[in-house]
């Protein structure tokens, strides 16, 4: 069939052309930020999911529904190697200029961007990253102590104070969560604290991998309490068929229901995948409807391009330890497995693989869902593993 015509292109944060399957979890969110307009108490939300479940493209989706409904928001990635202060500064000096255009919150908008010049230039020493236009001098005594937690609150309070002047409210979309320091997680979960016992009108909807709900734990105790962390996870079979039969019919072309139901078995119903698995379909198909011949012939050519892309560049980050523990797991199967089962496998003692585990946890290949337990991040990376390290001659 004629690929330019194909619905489906498979891509990092790329919205899949139906998002089925997250509606609740969309309407969820939207209630808590009208909520939040109001003046009426919500709590922010944490999704939390493996790779691959969509995270990025509902949280994409979810700020979208946002601006639509007049709430002020921003958008950031939490990259490795990159501060908190320095990825929402920027950000947030974008909000308040446009909190300043509404007659009402002018002056308050403006007391908000002299707090973030001040916290910019107070913090400047600690995170060098930091880099921000600054469009008023800053206020003495206003976010500018130089202490994270103390000048984030005083920042994200005078925000809050602009928001609810002007009617709105301010959303903090951030993505890939897990990278940012515990004592910077801290700091972002004493400032929403403090806005939300002040009813301000400020909140935080993130994501990030399964880690993330403990880190927010071990930052502060409370945290648990001020979150809402929904799991995302493959989507529920009903969904899985929809998310691939929808485009398709948009298109005029049908699907068999052996050859839909094959695609939900083989990909899990994990999001990426299914679109992965749809593409590739529809490349070598030559008629509608689309067949389970096609379906298995399209399943060689997905795994190859996953291979090469989704799952090679994550096994490239790896040192050759950190290779050899993943293949340990991977010949356990997809886990998760106890830390003494991979030592056994490696002829290691636990206790000598420790340092290796914690990186891969740093770098978010690994997780922990219960103590001395360990498991992939990222869905189907057992089989890729044995497929790139094959034979014994990774011992």
């Amino acid at each position: 069939m004629d690929p330019v015509r194909s619905p489906f292109a498979p891509g990092a944060g790329t919205r899949p052309p139906e998002l089925a399957g997250r509606e609740d979890l969309r309407e969820q969110v939207r209630i808590a930020l009208e909520r939040l307009r109001l003046g009426k108490p919500s709590k922010s939300v944490l999704m939390v999911g493996l790779r691959g479940v969509g995270k990025t493209v509902l949280l994409d989706a979810m700020r979208d529904d946002a601006e639509d409904s007049g709430i002020q928001t921003l958008r950031v990635e939490a990259p490795e190697q990159r501060s908190l202060p320095a990825i929402l500064a920027p950000e947030i000096r974008v909000v308040l200029l446009r909190l300043s255009s509404f007659a009402k919150a002018k002056d308050v908008a403006h007391r908000a961007l002299r707090a973030l010049a001040g916290f910019a230039s107070a913090l400047k020493a600690t995170y060098e990253d930091i880099q921000v236009g600054l469009d008023f001098a800053p206020e003495p005594g206003l976010a500018d102590n130089g202490d994270l937690e103390h000048d984030l609150q005083a920042l994200l309070e005078a925000a809050g104070q602009a928001a609810r002047e002007a009617g709105t409210a301010i959303a903090m979309f951030v993505d890939e969560l897990q990278y940012v320091e515990e004592e910077q997680l801290a700091a972002l979960i004493t400032a929403l604290h403090r806005t939300s016992q002040r009813s301000l009108p400020v909140v935080l909807v993130g994501a990030g991998l399964p880690q993330l709900r403990g880190r927010m734990g071990r930052a502060k105790s409370y945290a648990e309490r001020m979150f809402d962390f929904p799991e995302i996870g493959p989507l529920p079979a009903e969904a899985a068929r929809r998310a691939i039969a929808k485009p398709l019919a948009d298109e005029g072309v049908e699907i068999t229901a052996e050859a839909l139901t094959k695609i939900v078995d083989v990909t899990g119903g994990y999001a990426y995948f299914l679109q992965q698995w749809g593409k590739h379909a529809w490349d070598v198909a030559d008629v509608s409807p689309i067949g389970i011949e096609s379906v298995v012939q399209a399943s060689s050519s997905a795994i190859a391009a996953l291979d090469a892309s989704f799952f090679r560049v994550r096994f490239d980050r790896l040192t050759p330890s950190e290779k050899r523990y993943l293949r340990a797991m991977a010949e356990l199967g997809p886990g998760p497995h106890r830390s003494g089962d991979i030592a056994d496998v490696l002829r290691r003692k636990v206790t000598s693989l420790g340092p290796t585990r914690s990186q891969l946890i740093a770098k978010g290949m690994v997780w922990s869902p219960h103590h001395g337990d360990t498991a992939f991040t990222v869905p189907l990376f057992d089989a890729f593993m044995r497929r790139i390290m094959p034979g014994d001659d990774w011992m």
